[in-house]
This record gives structure tokens, sequence and C-alpha cells, in this order.
């Protein structure tokens, strides 16, 4: 049973693959994936930023590699301004893990990389979101989630 998330209510295209495992579709990577709670979670995002907050798809990255300290890993979800500056970066857990600091820094330490000025991090029931202010190093705890085109006003 999957977890009802906080997220509004969507159409998934769900599949069984031919070794007997759940598998959702990515419209951003157009393909299916492998059905994991944090997928889930992920997947209910992507929707929400393209149907509510009016995302372009084509600027939308899902598990941008990045490399870290000589380690890589991937980020959950990048979008990018039409010049394909990064803008926005998601990362996002299984419902099961409780949001907290670490997670606020691991977004942080991937934003090192890709300097957006907008972060959210989410496990599908609890969200936060972060915006920089414009020329300075403070970033400010926002309720109100911008919709694509104000969002590009915080670069």
């Amino acid at each position: 049973m999957l977890t009802k998330l906080n997220f509004p209510s969507a159409e998934f295209r769900i599949r069984k693959n031919a070794a007997g495992s759940t598998e959702i579709f990515d419209a951003v990577r157009k393909k299916f994936v492998s059905l994991t709670p944090e997928e889930w979670v992920r997947q209910h995002l992507l929707n929400y930023l393209i149907t509510e907050k009016k995302f372009p798809v084509s600027l939308l990255s899902v598990e941008k590699q990045l490399k870290l300290n000589n380690t890589l890993k991937r980020t959950d979800i990048l979008a990018f301004s039409s010049e394909l500056i990064p803008v926005f970066l998601a990362e996002c857990k299984a419902p099961e893990v409780t949001l907290n600091s670490s997670t606020l820094q691991q977004a942080m330490r991937y934003n090192l990389v890709f300097k957006v000025p907008v972060i959210f991090i989410t496990n599908g029931v609890s969200h936060y979101l972060f915006i920089k202010q414009k020329n300075e190093d403070n970033w400010t705890q926002q309720d109100n989630f911008p919709d694509y085109p104000e969002m590009l006003n915080f670069f």
C-alpha cells in the first residue's frame, strides 16, 4: 500500500515488470523506474511542479549527477531557467524518513555545486522551502511555494 502524501492527488502510470517489481512512469526521464517510497515522493513532487507550479518539463532534471569532494552524488530534482542556469533544487526522502537539519545540510552541500536560489526538502508529508536572499548569503524559510515564473526573479 502506497502512503498518502501531502500533495494534490495525481494519476500515475504504474505497472509490474517481468520480474514482478512495481514501476512508475517518470514523465521527465520518459521511462518506467522502480517504485520505491522515495520515488513515490519524487513523482508526486514532479507532478506538483509541472501541473500546479508551471515548471516546464524540458527544464527539469531528475537524479542529476554531481561531484562533491571527489564523490559522485545525485540530486533528486533540479530545475533550470531557459538559459540553463540552475534555479531550484529538491531533495526527496521516503515518507518514513524524518526531515531534519542533516536533510537540509545535504541539499545545501549539493547546492555548493549548483548555486540555486531555491531549495525544497520533502518526505511527501512535510515540506520545507528555503529561498536565498538576492545578493546575500542569507536563506529564509518560506511558506508560499512560488510558481516557476516567480522563481526566475530570485537569481
